[in-house]
């Protein structure tokens, strides 16, 4: 490889990897389907719950404006996240994705699930035995169309979704993926569909038995569900803020990857670090062969950055360090330690 040829290597493979940031990037249209949605659906459920007197639909109302909110806050930190790097944050801003999703975790567990738990028992307590239930009909009404509203919004998230997971299992593409608003769309839309589904069954079996107390328990359940739907982006967010790396089969990969360069005698530590959705920091520690001169390291050098990027794109920054033997063994037998621990 001479050395005129690679900067137009890298440049084609920094063109690459802004093509996987496209990609990612359309989780946007899910978002902002989402936000309509949401806007429209909440609104007309607070009227229903001001002509009807029913929790659960005030719990709902409350859930679509929170979604609509936490929806904003996804599209603010996809914006801020894609700033480019400066003299103060040199690795750039790609974490402030994460804050904001866990800004969102913490807004959909206090204003979504804790009004609707607050408002559900306050409902609860409120039931005067013996009194007539109102007309559910206008409920039913904002019901059906809130379902068709956001199954339209899930079915764009869901497709969306499932793109980006290939072949990978729902909940293995949860645990791993590093762009949360692929998922907390999901598994908002998810959430809202399902509380449709505790409000209708708490309103018409509430009407069905005479019990007013079934409307008030679908406003807790709701309040329960968008608590546990919190506690799982608070979980996976939290991951990601404190810093995610590669798992151990990916490093296993970039260890090949190095090993297979005919100037290097070893790979040593690996350390990775996701800064953003679409950009892996790497660090290597690599013992070169004593026969190899400075001219064909450095040319190693620049072959494994580009074995690398060309296998993970995601990879915006590769360090790799040059290493003794002694320590470059002792750090490698660390690692095949810690995989065996693991």
């Amino acid at each position: 490889m001479s050395q005129d040829a690679q900067p137009t290597t890298r440049e084609a493979l920094a063109t690459k990897s802004r093509g996987e940031g496209q990609h990612t990037s359309k989780s946007h249209t899910s978002v902002i389907a989402a936000i309509i949605g949401n806007i429209a659906i909440g609104i007309v459920k607070f009227i229903a719950a001001a002509i009807t007197g029913s929790s659960a639909m005030l719990s709902e109302g409350v859930h679509s404006i929170v979604d609509s909110g936490n929806g904003i806050l996804i599209l603010f930190g996809l914006k801020r996240a894609s700033r480019t790097a400066d003299a103060e944050h040199p690795f750039g801003y790609g974490k402030e994705l994460y804050f904001w999703t866990l800004v969102v975790a913490v807004l959909i567990f206090a204003l979504g699930g804790g009004i609707s738990i607050m408002e559900g028992v306050k409902s609860i307590a409120a039931v005067v035995p013996g009194e007539l239930m109102g007309d559910p009909t206008v409920n039913y009404i904002v019901i059906v169309i809130s379902a068709i509203i956001e199954g339209t919004s899930l079915s764009i998230a869901l497709r969306q979704f499932n793109q980006a997971r290939g072949e990978q299992g729902p909940i293995a593409f949860i645990k791993g993926a590093k762009d949360p608003s692929m998922f907390t769309v999901v598994l908002e839309d998810g959430a809202a569909e399902l509380g449709l589904i505790f409000a209708f069954c708490g309103i018409f079996f509430g009407h069905l038995l005479g019990n007013p107390y079934l409307d008030g328990a679908a406003s807790v359940l709701i309040g329960t569900l968008l608590c546990s739907v919190a506690v799982v982006l608070l979980r996976e967010t939290k991951g990601l803020l404190i810093g995610e790396g590669m798992t151990h089969a990916e490093l296993e990969e970039v260890q090949r990857l190095v090993e297979d360069d005919p100037a290097v005698l070893t790979c040593g530590r690996i350390l990775s670090m996701y800064l953003g959705p679409e950009d892996l920091l790497i660090t290597i520690d690599a013992t070169f062969r004593s026969a190899a001169s400075a001219e064909e390291v450095l040319r190693s050098v620049d072959a494994i950055e580009v074995a690398i990027r060309t296998r993970f794109p995601q990879s915006t920054r590769v360090f790799i360090e040059v290493e003794s033997l002694r320590q470059t063994q002792t750090q490698r037998l660390a690692f095949e330690a810690e995989k065996d621990a693991g």
